[in-house]
This record gives structure tokens, sequence and C-alpha cells, in this order.
């Protein structure tokens, strides 16, 4: 499985952007589709995942309310729209897939079985 994210870009406090990564394929079977990111210094943190056969979603504490995942089953693609951006919110955004047993999986890169490469966000005046 192949992942390809785009989407980010330089932002102001307070704007939005949205984040979309094509997949070759989805997995067979359950899995999900996740955003993690990463800022400098810092690990890998899970943001968000979609569970594409059921919509079910899990947001991490830190963006619910101002991120929501999405998924185009038709096109392979996973969105994700984030509104509301802050400072924090400044990391390099992953994509990655794997197979889903629980809402855990969403917050550890180890269960991810593939990534795409990341693309840059930054929020800042």
């Amino acid at each position: 499985v192949q992942l390809q994210a785009s989407g980010g870009g330089l932002v102001q406090p307070g704007g939005s952007l949205r984040l979309s990564c094509a997949a070759s394929k989805f997995l067979s079977g359950s899995f999900a589709l996740a955003w993690f990111r990463q800022a400098p210094g810092k690990e890998r943190e899970g943001v968000s995942c979609i569970v594409p056969t059921d919509g079910h979603t899990y947001y991490s504490d830190s963006v619910k309310g101002r991120f929501t995942i999405s998924t185009d089953n038709d096109r392979n693609t996973v969105y994700l729209q984030m509104n509301s951006l802050e400072p924090e919110d400044t990391a390099l955004y992953y994509c990655a897939t794997g197979y889903y047993h629980s809402d855990y999986i969403c917050t550890k890169s180890v269960f991810m079985d593939y990534w795409g490469k990341g693309t840059q966000v930054t929020v800042s005046s």
C-alpha cells in the first residue's frame, strides 16, 4: 500500500487547511486510516483515525471539535479538515493505515503498517 499526503502549508492562527491522503488501495477487513503528526523535538502523536467500513472515528483531545476526518472510499482517499488552527498544531503530518482493533491503535505509531511521506503544516502569524 502506498500513501501520498498533500495539502499542507502556512496558515495564520484561526485559519483552516484540508489535508488529503491518496492510497494505492485500502487494506481488506477491519482497518483504519489515520493521521499522525510530529513537531520538532516531540514524539509522533496520533491525531485522528477513521474506520472506513463503518465510519467510526477517533480524535485526540487536542484536536477534538476542530478537526474532522473523512474518506472517499471510491477514490481511496482520506481527508483531514483542520479548522481553528493554533500555533501548537504546527507539525509534519503523516497519513498511515493499519488493522483496527480499538482506538488505541490510533494513538500509537507502532500499530500502523503503512506510512506516507509527511506534509508540513505551519500555523503562524
